[in-house]
């Protein structure tokens, strides 16, 4: 594991690079490269998050995941952030599985990143909301490892991409970079069916952990957002769920640098603590 400086304007967030064995796992790469921000107190547990970044599941890096990271790791998280693969190289379900191999890594070590009896989360924004909510279905499904919960941020969840706030914020037709994100993602149109590929239609969706999604009234992602809060809800699981009143610029803002605080930080940390402090952690 390497030690990377922090910038300037998050200096008191400890980061670091790291390689997440996967080997055996179905995918080609042997390891994941991850960033690990913030550190666990000596005598007490922080939340531990495992974080996917966004890109329409084509682009992003650990670099543009950093403005969501640096924003869970300054409110008391540790936070594993984590290169997926991407397409159209490895398409559905390769980032799925890649995903729920990094996570049952961050739970075997979650007393030596989180503390003792650490609490572990998943979290995402755009595309890696997409992700996280699949492998929140996956680890529900295989029965491990159990989730404190999952933070969906401007979650990218609807391959139609024909929802009114998509249509409101530009022409999102054949040319749009969701579409074609969505096109280079799904091996063909069987797989928008797939729970895992498409967790907005997802038809069973009891037992997942408890949700904080997040979205803005400047969102293109909104809708779907919301008509996921509203499903999880139906289906029996806690959610809170916000639209940001403030401009946003979300999904688009999350992937740039963060020199700066983003407007709307405050009410996310607002937001993302108050959902790690009412979250009651899992059986071990």
């Amino acid at each position: 594991m390497s030690t990377r400086p922090a910038s300037a304007a998050t200096s008191a967030i400890a980061e670091a690079d790291t390689t997440i064995d996967v080997a055996g796992r179905a995918m080609q790469a042997p390891g994941l490269k991850a960033r690990i921000y913030g550190k666990r107190k000596p005598g007490s547990a922080a939340p531990l998050v495992l974080h996917f970044h966004g890109g329409a599941f084509v682009s992003g890096d650990l670099d543009s995941g950093a403005c969501m990271a640096r924003l869970l790791a300054e409110v008391g998280a540790v936070v594993v952030s984590v290169a997926y693969p991407l397409a159209p190289e490895h398409r559905f379900p390769e980032a799925v599985e890649a995903g729920y191999a990094a996570l049952e890594w961050v739970y075997k070590q979650r007393n030596k990143l989180g503390g003792k009896g650490a609490p572990v989360y998943l979290a995402g924004d755009e595309a890696g909301g997409n992700l996280a909510a699949a492998v929140a279905l996956v680890a529900r499904d295989r029965g491990h490892p159990p989730l404190a919960g999952q933070i969906l941020v401007a979650p990218m969840l609807d391959p139609c991409v024909g929802t009114a706030s998509l249509r409101e914020t530009q022409e999102c037709m054949a040319g749009c970079k969701w579409a074609d994100g969505w096109q280079q993602y799904l091996r063909g149109p069987m797989d928008a069916e797939h729970p895992y590929a498409v967790p907005g239609k997802a038809t069973r969706l009891v037992g997942l952990p408890p949700a904080l999604i997040l979205t803005g009234a400047d969102d293109p992602m909104r809708d779907e957002a919301m008509a996921y809060a509203q499903r999880l809800r139906d289906a029996g699981i806690a959610v809170t769920s916000n639209l940001m009143p403030t401009q946003t610029g979300w999904p688009d803002s999350l992937t740039e640098p963060p020199t700066q605080e983003c407007p709307c930080a405050v009410g996310v940390k607002k937001h993302l603590s108050a959902f790690f402090a009412q979250a009651t952690p899992p059986p071990s």
